[in-house]
């Protein structure tokens, strides 16, 4: 007996997502930011929709000829807004399929505009497949939803269905950073991520426990460290 596979609209096959696209309700005011700020930070030629035949962007024209880091799941875009405001020759892709957060960070983006960002609000995996290969300079993973439950395990990113994809659009020798509070998640990255190609760059205990120079904590660090959980900055290289 032969299972029909469910495809999107645009002929491909349908991708599962796990996650929440939208929360509580958002006020007038975020409402207002998201329709007008997200428009002037959207990267376009992502979705299926605007590239159907996932043509390749090119990111040199886009961030004219500037290296590039990806964020993975922002947020509220603190440390998104944090690393571009120090580092302004930089171009950074921001993605974060959860509306409320892109409301916050275009509500920041309006009050203190930022140049070098550009924004995605859906699944990361169609950004990977529109990146040529070797594009991104250094990637950041934080506090990435954990998926507790072992049967949810495989929903989280470090598995090899982001992984491989991610790798191939990383440049060699390129950062990938993990921040995380939940020691399990931690077992799994150290498990997983070696297995898609990257080299884990930990000499000694401080490594992990300590933040990275340029760190700005996220609200969900400071949430993690009320109560009472530790986190741990795991640092990759491609």
């Amino acid at each position: 007996m032969c299972t029909e596979i469910v495809r999107h609209k645009s002929g491909i096959k349908w991708r599962n997502f796990y996650g929440r696209f939208k929360g509580k309700s958002l006020s007038a005011r975020q409402h207002g930011s998201l329709h007008t700020e997200f428009e002037k930070y959207s990267l376009k030629n992502i979705s299926w929709e605007e590239n159907s035949k996932r043509k390749k962007i090119k990111l040199s024209e886009v961030f004219n000829e500037k290296s590039v880091w990806l964020e993975i799941g922002f947020g509220g875009g603190e440390h998104l807004v944090h690393q571009a405001k120090l580092n302004p020759d930089i171009g950074f892709i921001g993605c974060e399929p959860y509306q409320n957060g892109v409301a916050k960070l275009t509500g920041k983006l309006s009050a203190d505009p930022c140049e070098n960002i550009k924004l995605y609000d859906g699944d990361v995996r169609n950004i990977f497949d529109v990146l040529a290969k070797n594009s991104i300079s250094k990637v950041f993973l934080l506090y990435p939803d954990p998926w507790p439950k072992k049967r949810h395990h495989r929903r989280r990113f470090v598995t090899q269905e982001f992984l491989a994809p991610l790798y191939e659009t990383m440049k060699p020798g390129s950062i990938l950073r993990i921040a995380t509070d939940i020691e399990d998640y931690v077992r799994q990255a150290l498990q997983e991520v070696p297995k898609a190609g990257f080299q884990w760059l930990a000499k000694d205990a401080s490594d992990w426990r300590d933040p990275w120079q340029d760190w700005v904590s996220t609200r969900y660090e400071i949430k993690a460290l009320k109560q009472e959980r530790t986190p741990h900055y795991l640092t990759f290289t491609a």
